[in-house]
């Protein structure tokens, strides 16, 4: 059983007792969230697909803790110019455990 869904952008594919980290979320950390973005679920080869999304599908997910992510390193140069500007960027994480998938009714 797993399900793609979508957040911050980005989809990940996901089953439960996963792990993963996604784009920074409002939320206290040990809050168990509802994730509604799912775009595929599926269970023992009977796959849903939704349009854009499948409504009566959901994750839920328990907030570990927010961190930062790896530093990204932005150099800007024009050549003969003696022009060079090098700036970084760590941009904030929530670790989120998949602790449930829904799935959608007829499966």
């Amino acid at each position: 059983m797993f399900a793609i869904l979508k957040t911050g952008g980005k989809q990940y594919c996901v089953k439960p007792g996963d792990v993963i980290k996604v784009e920074k979320l409002d939320h206290e950390p040990s809050a168990v969230i509802s994730l509604d973005e799912i775009l595929l679920t599926s269970n023992d080869g009977n796959t849903v697909v939704g349009a854009p999304f499948i409504k009566e599908a959901s994750v839920s997910a328990e907030i570990l803790k927010h961190v930062k992510g790896k530093k990204i390193v932005i150099f800007k140069k024009r050549r003969r110019h003696n022009s060079r500007r090098r700036n970084g960027h760590r941009q904030w994480m929530t670790v989120l455990k998949i602790t449930n998938v829904s799935l959608a009714k007829g499966e």
